[in-house]
């Protein structure tokens, strides 16, 4: 990982926002954050409670707003949280 901090411009701290206002959504990054291992999609619809086309859809938003990196591995996505631009958003929302 580079050792630079990330920046984040008014869109993605706008779209990282957003992404967050969803409490399942937010409950997933959570599941997502606490994991030792990458979970699949199949697990956190578990944990949460929704269905498959619902956690690609929130997974989707959290990839968008750059908050998450998902591996393919066949038919298994993986999913792990970018912690770099996690502190940037606090950061950045620390500053207001």
């Amino acid at each position: 990982m580079a050792s630079h901090d990330v920046q984040l411009d008014d869109r993605q701290f706008l779209l990282i926002s957003k992404a967050l206002a969803d409490p399942k959504r937010f409950e997933m990054l959570q599941k997502i954050g606490e994991s030792k291992d990458a979970p699949t999609c199949t697990c956190l619809g578990e944990c949460v409670g929704i269905a498959p086309a619902t956690v690609s859809h929130h997974i989707k938003e959290l990839d968008n707003a750059g908050l998450v990196n998902v591996e393919r591995d066949g038919k298994f996505a993986h999913v792990t949280l970018r912690r770099d631009v996690w502190k940037a958003y606090l950061k950045r929302l620390s500053a207001l």
